[in-house]
């Protein structure tokens, strides 16, 4: 709870309490214009959230495991196939990514300054789909991270890989938001963000928890499922040779 509650609390702390209430608004001038800025990033909060969970208890866990000790070697003795074990792995970091999505939705739903809120709007049917998708999509990123960066390396995996990802996934900002930015007619950014998962999940997230605009549905869903079934292959084979090795 802990490593699930730090960052999504300050977050919302940071931008939904102290800048309004030291007259720093976020997202414009007014309450109106703030409680907008908090309908995005209560969504975004809860997506970055599965994703660390996400990344954090597969990938650094996997780090010591295949490090010099090489614990994987106990974990795969397991009287079932190799890849169940990773399977097992990816389904226990997905199911910790929905207990995150509870746990932080309210808190940062409730966390603002007098006059800021979230306008949230809960569609339970997005709800039991898309999060646990995300959260199986998330878990199997970190399934491939983990099986990629080597222990003495996972500082370069937060670095080049994590951070990206995080500022570049539309948290704080909704995909539509990138338009302005062009290059000769072109919007280079909205371009290039569509490589990053994390910029589905949270545009899934925000048409989960709010009415705000968000990317359509029918691009969010099977571009989150491809990006979990890519995740999931490599992550296996990965993980086949790591301990094979």
């Amino acid at each position: 709870m802990l490593r699930t509650l730090v960052q999504p609390f300050l977050l919302c702390f940071v931008f939904l309490y102290v800048f309004p209430e030291i007259g720093q608004g976020i997202g414009g001038l007014g309450a109106a214009a703030e409680s907008a800025f908090a309908t995005i990033l209560v969504p975004g909060v809860v997506g970055i959230s599965v994703m660390f969970q996400g990344v954090q208890s597969i990938a650094l866990s996997m780090a010591q495991e295949f490090g010099f000790t090489r614990e994987i070697e106990d974990r795969v003795q397991a009287p079932c196939p190799i890849w169940l074990v990773a399977i097992a792995k990816v389904l226990s970091g997905a199911a910790q990514g929905v207990l995150s999505a509870a746990i932080v939705l309210p808190i940062a739903a409730v966390v603002h300054a007098p006059g800021v809120s979230a306008n949230l709007s809960m569609h339970w049917w997005l709800i039991v789909t898309f999060v646990p998708l995300s959260c199986i999509a998330m878990a199997s990123l970190g399934l491939v991270l983990g099986t990629t960066f080597e222990s003495r390396n996972i500082g370069l995996m937060f670095g080049f890989i994590i951070l990206p990802i995080t500022f570049l996934g539309g948290t704080y900002y909704g995909y539509n938001r990138l338009a302005p930015l062009t290059i000769g007619g072109w919007h280079w950014l909205q371009t290039v963000v569509l490589i990053n998962p994390l910029i589905y999940i949270n545009e899934g997230m925000r048409a989960v928890f709010t009415d705000a605009p968000h990317m359509p549905l029918y691009v969010v869903y099977p571009v989150v499922f491809g990006f979990a079934v890519l995740f999931m292959t490599i992550g296996l084979h990965n993980f086949r040779r790591r301990v094979l090795s």
